[in-house]
């Protein structure tokens, strides 16, 4: 987790470490807990079916994921379970974890070594554009982030069976957003704001992508799209500074979570 993450989850767990679990797990339910609160709150959910995972701190084959079973709005730190990469419990839980869960999210924090939180969903927006040949197109400015640098993976059915993992790894290759064909979107990040961000940026970028098409079919008049190199300019902004390597959400998150403990503090029991 990145130092903003961290020390905003530390400040955030008033609720106090459980006896017996480290400090850094932890914060680091805290976080994934407050990322499945986020993601409830922008209406990206999709009621028990997607998934959130976060490495657990200091491991590299054990994740954090939510109770099958469990709407997202209802999720809490205490309540994520920790399996491994083969989708076995290694936390006391009631619920268990559904079979997608860990194809998808095993395979990435498997193959990803710096994927510390996988953020998955199915909204509207994201199908409708991951069906398209090209699909998200450089039209707005919160799109230009992912020019070039988004990935593509076809449909195979309900990903549940773990031949697909090795196919999943291979064409996300180097990004930190895929396109799943007619499925949804996947996010990586180094941290859950980074994740959680990737996602707002790009959901907002599908819905003005989509308002666009439908409004040059109604008579609109064609769209425009800006060039190659500005395209690829606006990117690099997006994701570089004076050479530095910027992460999403490293300044958004704090005001997330300040947010988020003024109307939905529960996340944190």
């Amino acid at each position: 987790m990145g130092t903003n993450d961290t020390a905003t989850a530390s400040a955030a767990a008033s609720a106090g470490c459980p006896a017996g679990m480290p400090q850094t797990e932890w914060d680091a339910r805290v976080s994934l807990a407050a990322c499945y609160r986020l993601v409830a709150g922008l209406k990206l959910d999709d009621l028990i079916y997607n998934h959130i995972s976060l490495r657990v701190p200091g491991t590299h084959d054990q994740f954090l994921i939510n109770p099958y079973g469990m709407l997202f709005e209802e999720i809490t730190a205490s309540s994520l379970v920790r399996i491994d990469l083969q989708g076995r419990k290694l936390s006391d839980s009631p619920y268990d974890v559904n079979a997608a869960a860990f194809v998808i999210h095993g395979a990435i924090h498997q193959g990803k070594r710096d994927a510390a939180c996988v953020l998955h969903t199915h909204s509207d927006a994201s199908i409708a554009v991951s069906a398209q040949r090209e699909g998200l197109l450089p039209l707005s400015q919160f799109a230009m982030r992912f020019y070039r640098r988004q990935a593509f993976h076809d449909y195979e059915g309900v990903a549940i069976d773990m031949d697909e993992q090795a196919r999943l790894v291979a064409d996300l290759g180097e990004h930190r957003v895929m396109l799943m064909r007619n499925h949804g979107v996947l996010t990586l990040g180094r941290t859950p704001g980074e994740a959680f961000m990737l996602l707002y940026y790009f959901e907002r970028a599908a819905r003005i992508q989509l308002a666009m098409q439908a409004a040059a079919a109604g008579g609109a008049g064609p769209i425009l799209r800006p060039g190659d190199d500005v395209c690829e300019k606006a990117a690099r902004q997006f994701w570089e500074q004076k050479g530095d390597i910027l992460v999403a959400g490293e300044r958004e998150w704090p005001g997330l979570l300040r947010q988020l403990d003024r109307l939905d503090p529960g996340y944190k029991t």
